[in-house]
């Protein structure tokens, strides 16, 4: 009966440390837990600005209005027959 119950005790404590230690374990599992829901985030701010940088394709795609306002807003320009002022705050 005892040389049963030896083999038997040494399994169970080489499937345990498995659980705990091992490949697989609970810290394992934990660890690629965390990593996930930090990619998951990640995933969420790269899909919100792919939608914005997608909305603002379509946006330059169809409308002059945003090109133009991109002309003023970053190069500076203006149309023919507008004066240009520049009002310096001190």
């Amino acid at each position: 009966m005892k040389w049963i119950v030896t083999p038997l005790v040494v399994l169970v404590l080489v499937l345990q440390y498995n659980v705990w230690v091992g490949p697989g374990s609970m810290a394992d599992v934990n660890r690629l837990s965390s990593a996930i829901q930090a990619q998951q985030d990640q995933n969420e701010k790269l899909k919100e600005r792919n939608a914005a940088l997608k909305a603002e394709v379509s946006d330059l795609k169809q409308g002059l209005e945003a090109i133009e306002e991109r002309a003023r807003s970053e190069l500076g320009m203006i149309q023919r027959g507008e004066t240009f002022f520049q009002i310096i705050h001190e």
